[in-house]
């Protein structure tokens, strides 16, 4: 009885030309259709957010990258680092798309751990490699060899606008190496 109950509820009566036309409506188990009648296409599911490690030897800018991804659902921030051994051993345990690192640290700097990171056996064990955005304050130009020699995706000024960062840590997630 209650499923009869359904069916009945689910008839519509729509006029046509020449009589009453009975026609079903969504049924449970039918696929969503639009006011035209037209199947609705399935939602994707989200994208799982883009994993990110922060590398820096200052707390308060590892502190501020944090804060300022975390205001944004793509991303999600896996880990911190204050140094490039940091980050290789975190990369070591832990699934990471993208780096971002500070090109100038104390012990192990951000060109000598972006090598490392891309060439880490125990690292290409977690999946594909991260990605490494290196970050400057001073004297670009002269870093970008080293960075660039080192597999370094992007090297950027530490004051880049959030926009862009955020370009830049979707294109490095999304790049492929051919």
């Amino acid at each position: 009885a209650p499923a009869r109950r359904a069916v009945r509820r689910c008839v519509q009566r729509v006029r046509g030309a020449g009589g009453r036309i009975l026609r079903l409506g969504d049924l449970p188990g039918d696929p969503p259709r639009t006011a035209r009648g037209e199947p609705v296409s399935p939602r994707r599911a989200p994208a799982p957010p883009i994993r990110v490690l922060i590398v820096d030897d200052s707390s308060r800018q590892r502190e501020g990258w944090t804060l300022l991804l975390g205001s944004q659902p793509e991303f999600e921030v896996v880990g911190q680092a204050s140094d490039g051994a940091g980050a290789l051993a975190f990369a070591r345990r832990n699934p990471v798309d993208v780096v971002l690192m500070d090109l100038h640290m104390r012990r192990v700097g951000g060109a000598v751990a972006a090598e490392r990171i891309r060439t880490d056996d125990r690292v290409a064990e977690q999946g594909t490699p991260p990605r490494v955005i290196l970050f400057a304050t001073v004297d670009l130009d002269e870093q970008l060899p080293a960075a660039a020699e080192a597999g370094a995706y992007a090297v950027l000024f530490k004051d880049v606008e959030p926009e862009a960062l955020f370009d830049a840590i979707r294109s490095a997630a999304a790049y492929r190496p051919s």
